[in-house]
């Protein structure tokens, strides 16, 4: 590897590192926060809690669709990076339920694009580089694990320190955003033209809907893990040791993504991936002994540390050069937006009518739809190269 690549996977894997560790930080965190220092109820931190992913079903495709009109990802995701930094101190120097509301709002509306941003030119960047996505994804993993460890336990000496953690750290990943390796995606175009594209891509709308089975129930299990191992008998300590667990098991995952992707296909993996996370929400529905649920920790970094590379590389592969953050930028709304809000909400419904137990075959359920359409695609591509041969003989 020449010594420009080394650089430039350097600078993407510091960026990676510091935003997760922020986001580690700041967001397990923050509702023990608002509970116990400002004295909020239930219903008022789920409320602020629940703002992040409704905003982020809409600003992340508009922060990918102005990226690739002005064809400035780098300078978009420096400002917006440190914007977000900024924005957490709010929490600092504001103070009641309305002035958090709006607090949360703006952190919201800027954080939702630094992830999308990243990963569209972080993809881009390793992929003509002929680097594995995964080998520079997994330092996020690696980051969120650290936060969550040590936060823990600096924020019971004082609470706000989440707070600072996360502007610096932000402050930080601004100044690696600078160096990263620019980004052009081709041809400037208007606004909306971009979407109108990918809408007309059956491929593309189909995998959203796995993304939305898959990537949703996994990412809303953050909430639900912690009231699930609380029911098998689990304590706090407990509950914060499967976290690590299940994150940083994602890094080996993300390490070997790349020669699995190579080996098997991207579909494949993704199916793979789609196929352990229902395995696991049925086998959390047997009641199983706690020993158990916490060795099954690692499943969350064999399906995620997975479907993460798969998934982003199969959006790419799939999309136009020109609007590939407008693509990613959709996908991350459609996963981390609308799929975790979807089932954070229903799942609560369903955990207050049936049980913690009635929220995973509910998981189970929708990630069987994933699986199906996985399939479906992969059928789709088996009868396309089996077109292309008759097409060549």
């Amino acid at each position: 590897m020449d010594k420009n690549v080394k650089r430039n996977i350097f600078t993407l894997q510091g960026f990676y590192l510091f935003v997760f560790f922020g986001i580690g930080s700041l967001f397990p965190l923050l509702s023990v926060y608002l509970s116990e220092v400002e004295k909020l109820n239930g219903y008022q931190i789920g409320i602020i809690l629940s703002i992040g992913p409704v905003i982020m079903i809409f600003f992340q495709p508009f922060w990918g669709m102005l990226a690739d009109m002005k064809n400035s990802h780098n300078r978009l995701l420096t400002l917006t990076t440190l914007i977000t930094g900024i924005a957490a101190l709010g929490y600092i120097f504001f103070e009641g339920f309305s002035s958090f509301i709006i607090v949360a709002t703006i952190l919201a509306i800027f954080q939702s694009a630094i992830i999308p941003l990243s990963d569209s030119i972080s993809l881009k960047y390793t992929s003509n580089a002929g680097v594995n996505y995964g080998n520079v994804r997994l330092f996020g993993s690696l980051g969120f694990g650290l936060a969550v460890f040590i936060m823990g336990r600096l924020s019971e000496w004082n609470p706000q320190v989440i707070f600072y953690t996360f502007f610096l750290t932000l402050l930080i990943s601004a100044a690696f955003s600078m160096k990263m390796p620019r980004e052009s995606s081709g041809r400037p175009s208007g606004l909306f033209a971009g979407m109108k594209d990918l809408m007309k891509m059956k491929k593309f709308l189909i995998f959203l809907g796995v993304t939305f089975m898959v990537f949703g129930p996994n990412l809303a299990n953050n909430f639900y893990f912690s009231l699930f191992v609380e029911d098998r008998g689990g304590t706090y300590t407990g509950i914060g040791i499967a976290f690590l667990i299940a994150v940083l098991s994602e890094i080996p995952f993300m390490r070997v993504a790349g020669s699995w992707i190579s080996k098997f296909g991207l579909l494949q993996v993704a199916f793979i991936a789609a196929l352990v996370s229902l395995i696991r929400w049925i086998f959390y529905f047997t009641e199983p002994a706690l020993s158990l649920v916490y060795a099954s920790a690692v499943i969350q970094g064999f399906s995620l540390g997975l479907f993460i590379p798969a998934g982003l590389q199969y959006i790419r592969d799939i999309t136009p050069l020109h609007i590939t953050a407008t693509a990613v930028t959709i996908y991350s709304a459609v996963g981390n937006g609308l799929g975790n809000w979807f089932f954070t909400f229903f799942g609560g419904i369903i955990f207050e009518e049936f049980s913690i137990y009635g929220v995973y075959i509910f998981f189970a359920a929708l990630t069987l739809i994933g699986v199906l359409l996985t399939v479906w695609l992969l059928q789709q591509d088996k009868r396309l190269e089996g077109l292309g041969a008759g097409a060549r003989h």
